[in-house]
């Protein structure tokens, strides 16, 4: 079993797909961390507002050979290609499970500025292999998260 955080408003006992939105870094699908330091700074997004942040913890089967998945190690040309297609929302392959790196504000800004032409291919990446990944798994399978996905315990921070 793998252990992974997911931060939101609300406890989440049963994650689904349909309340996930669209064009996110691995596209549409519910997304976690291993890194639970990661998970708990996400929540001050919550608490700044004024919103309740609570984190929400899972375990993942390992044994999962019958879905498809992939995992990004870096900030590379493969990582940069499958997230710029899912923020634009272009055809490219879906995987039931994706792990890799956080499009963070740092590495956001490096991304918007490939969007708007002022970075071409090449200067992105080379911005970008500098930049540490963070960690996000992005599941989107519904069946993953129903037969794969358990929940163990929610925490108000």
């Amino acid at each position: 079993m793998i252990r992974l955080y997911h931060t939101s408003s609300v406890e989440v006992r049963t994650p689904d797909i349909c309340h996930s939105r669209e064009h996110l870094d691995f596209g549409r699908g519910f997304y976690l961390t291993s890194l639970r330091e990661q998970a708990e700074k996400y929540g001050q997004r919550f608490l700044r507002k004024g919103e309740t942040a609570v984190m929400n913890i899972y375990e993942l089967d390992e044994e999962l050979q019958e879905f498809s998945r992939i995992i990004f190690n870096a900030y590379d040309s493969k990582w940069l290609d499958y997230v710029t297609a899912c923020r634009k929302g272009q055809d490219h392959t879906i995987y039931d499970i994706i792990e890799g790196g956080i499009a963070d504000d740092q590495v956001f800004d490096t991304i918007d500025l490939y969007f708007s032409g002022v970075y071409s291919y090449e200067q992105a990446l080379d911005q970008l292999r500098f930049k540490h990944p963070n960690h996000q798994v992005c599941i989107t399978s519904q069946l993953v998260l129903d037969k794969h996905l358990h929940f163990i315990e929610s925490i108000k921070l």
